[in-house]
């Protein structure tokens, strides 16, 4: 489980950066605005609700990317350098190495002009390439307006009900988990049940990925932070996927 995943459950990770700004440098919301085309324009679209024709969208962008991947990037960074970095510099990370292993760009390409924009500072302040697309345009709108829902019709009845005591289950994961590491092994009780089910956009190696049932679970603090670090009277809350959960064992 890489370091990253812990947040929740690490003591003395000072300094807390308090920053309100959502964007701090201009190249920042470069990226953010990359990001959210890449998603506008994944070959997903297809399947997703509401409905986009995207194959009769004329990008040149043919790949798989949500918020998921861009999650995932930034996982696969080294621990170190994960806490090194700022929030839009690991999304740059993540973009980046993505367009390299989708072909869209060569490693070389990339250090050769990333050298060229350290060289000369002048670089870093060009304009953006003008023209572009209409109908790219549109379905970048459309989807900023409509989005992608994760929601989807219950496929079965959920295993579990309000009330009932389950542990998170302490499950191996790989390049990406949606599972916080300070839960796992935690004894909760469900509290919600929720109506839909909810897909992940891509499976991953610890089971989400399909449409499935997902709870509410409540845990005590105080089992999961020292007690000289939690009000006894507190509760945690987070909502887990069903292949997360199991029934407690009697006992």
């Amino acid at each position: 489980m890489k370091l990253q995943h812990y947040l929740g459950g690490l003591e003395n990770l000072d300094p807390v950066n308090f920053e309100t700004q959502v964007f701090v440098e201009p190249w920042e919301q470069r990226i953010f605005g990359i990001h959210t085309a890449m998603m506008a324009l994944s070959n997903h679209l297809g399947e997703s609700l509401p409905d986009y024709d995207i194959t009769q969208v004329p990008t040149e962008f043919k790949s798989f990317w949500t918020w998921g991947h861009l999650r995932m990037g930034a996982e696969g960074l080294q621990p170190f350098e994960y806490f090194r970095l700022r929030y839009y510099e690991k999304w740059l990370g993540g973009i980046s190495g993505f367009f390299v292993e989708e072909g869209y760009i060569t490693q070389e390409e990339l250090d050769q002009r990333t050298a060229e924009i350290l060289a000369d500072e002048a670089n870093a302040q060009a304009p953006l390439p003008s023209g572009g697309d209409a109908a790219i345009d549109e379905q970048v709108v459309k989807y900023l307006l409509e989005g992608d829902s994760p929601m989807r019709p219950l496929p079965a009845a959920p295993m579990f009900s309000v009330g009932d005591r389950v542990r998170v289950k302490n499950i191996v994961s790989a390049d990406h988990t949606r599972l916080p590491g300070h839960i796992r092994g935690r004894v909760a009780e469900i509290v919600k049940v929720y109506d839909e089910a909810y897909t992940y956009f891509f499976k991953t190696t610890d089971g989400i990925g399909t449409p499935m049932p997902i709870y509410s679970i409540a845990i005590q603090a105080t089992d999961i932070w020292e007690p000289s670090l939690a009000d006894a009277k507190s509760v945690y809350y987070n909502d887990v996927f069903e292949v997360y959960l199991e029934y407690l064992e009697a006992g």
